[in-house]
């Protein structure tokens, strides 16, 4: 019996070695990799560095602009009506060539939604034909400010707005960076299974083909029925058959994984390990959605939608149908003289003041209309938020209720497993000296594998719930600490 059972676990070894690859990689492993070279990695850090370079751009916005900007030259010559000193007017040609060139400041005014800006000008006029002259026109000094009054203040209500986007972006990443955890646990999972299945396909042909040689010597001595020997022969064919099944499952989830990693992060041939140790902690419902709130995008992005509706009732108050009025005030020097350095002397006072206004007298209740609307869809976007973050909190709490029993249910699957393949190593060599019928190894060869079968998906539904709450409240429950970056 020693023989046999060294030939059956021979042969089984043997088998098994065929998957194996040149390159043994763990759950940990694969997720690193996925979330530091896989082209969802790429993809996501991508996105990551467009908002990052957006809000730049926003809060280059706020800041003080200085620009340059001239028309050098103008020229023109061509027939042109114009006034006479008696009031007529009479076409002539006329041919001159203009330069004019200015440097301002330009600074928007958050507070109020206004601008100032401070600039200096030059320009030159070149009279060109018989009458040709030259002459200078100079603002070395000149501050505007432009501030509409009544009017909806986009730049305030943006620099609410904006830096929620900002952070949301960045939480957005750090829970993009758990989903592809998520992604990757469970195309590991199925490569896994799919690796361990073949291996059990392994061992149950090399176990059959065993069984029935022997089958057929002690047929040969009398020893058991020709239905007997007929229905192992059966089960050696049809170990073959799962064997090329599994196997085809095994190639098609590991090509999954490495295409998923990255085919150029991944050796052509590689075996996956079972994880070695199960999280052994317990996870507080109360503070799993309380680092929720403070870890993950939405609860920002509630805040912000909030924000937006209410932006958009104060841009239907006070948008372009309403009451529309803007004061314009400048202030400077300026000189005109034929020469350059007389157009800088003798400055005089440059005084600009202007009031733009525009109030609806009659516009049929548009601006009431549109009012209510804002206003209607402010509520119901309160509404929606204060519900969405029941049902967010609700989403936690659910989780974490099944984390517990999956590993509950982890327990007694890696128990069960260890049970049925004893009662079957016991079974088959019960067999192998006529103490149990071929039938009660068969039922215990089932047992074996469907509590195989169960373990495995135990497991892998363990490790999806672990990274869904990771992901869920960006909180690394193991080490007690947030999780990812916060800076971009």
């Amino acid at each position: 019996m020693k023989l046999k059972t060294l030939i059956i676990s021979l042969l089984a070894f043997f088998s098994i070695g065929q998957i194996v690859g040149q390159e043994k990689l763990s759950l940990e492993q694969i997720i690193e990799l996925a979330k530091s070279k896989s082209p969802n990695y790429l993809r996501v850090a991508n996105i990551k560095k467009n908002r990052f370079w957006q809000y730049r751009t926003f809060k280059a916005d706020y800041g003080p602009q200085l620009v340059l900007q001239g028309n050098l030259p103008n020229f023109n010559r061509a027939i042109q009506g114009i006034a006479l000193p008696d009031g007529r007017q009479a076409f002539v040609s006329r041919s001159f060539m203009s330069n004019r060139l200015q440097l301002g400041l330009i600074q928007q005014i958050t507070a109020t939604g206004g601008s100032v800006s401070v600039s200096t000008a030059l320009e030159r006029i070149d009279i060109l034909g018989d009458q040709s002259n030259t002459s200078y026109l100079s603002t070395p000094f000149f501050i505007t400010l432009n501030q509409p009054l009544f009017q909806f203040n986009d730049l305030q209500w943006n620099k609410k707005i904006q830096p929620l986007r900002y952070e949301e972006s960045i939480k957005r990443y750090n829970e993009d960076l758990e989903v592809i955890s998520i992604q990757a646990s469970n195309l590991f999972f199925n490569a896994l299974s799919s690796q361990i299945l073949y291996e059990v396909a392994l061992r149950n042909k090399a176990n059959n083909d065993t069984i029935f040689t022997i089958a057929k010597g002690r047929y040969e001595m009398g020893k058991i029925a020709e239905n007997e020997l007929l229905q192992l022969e059966l089960n050696s064919m049809n170990s073959a058959q799962q064997v090329t099944q599994a196997r085809l499952d095994f190639e098609n989830n590991s090509l999954a994984l490495r295409n998923y990693v990255g085919p150029s992060n991944l050796a052509q041939n590689f075996s996956l390990f079972e994880p070695e140790t199960i999280p052994d902690f317990e996870i507080d419902e109360n503070m799993a959605i309380s680092q929720a709130r403070s870890n993950r995008q939405a609860f920002i992005e509630f805040k912000r939608r909030v924000l937006e509706a209410e932006r958009d009732v104060a841009q239907a108050r006070r948008g372009g149908q309403g009451v529309n009025l803007e004061v314009t005030g400048a202030l400077g020097f300026n000189q005109s003289a034929p020469s350059l350095g007389g157009a800088y002397q003798g400055l005089q006072d440059q005084q600009i003041f202007n009031v733009n206004l525009r109030v609806p007298i009659l516009d049929w209740g548009r601006q009431k209309a549109r009012t209510q609307t804002a206003l209607a869809n402010e509520e119901v976007v309160k509404t929606t938020v204060v519900q969405d973050e029941l049902n967010f909190e609700q989403e936690i709490f659910t989780k974490v209720r099944l984390f517990k029993i999956l590993r509950e249910r982890l327990n007694v699957g890696i128990k069960a497993d260890e049970i049925a393949q004893k009662r079957y190593d016991i079974s088959q060599q019960r067999y192998l000296i006529g103490k149990i019928s071929i039938t009660d190894l068969v039922i215990a060869l089932q047992e074996k594998d469907q509590a195989k079968q169960t373990y495995i998906t135990a497991l892998s539904e363990f490790w999806r719930a672990y990274f869904e709450i990771r992901q869920l409240t960006l909180y690394d429950f193991e080490r007690n600490e947030p999780i990812g970056t916060t800076k971009p």
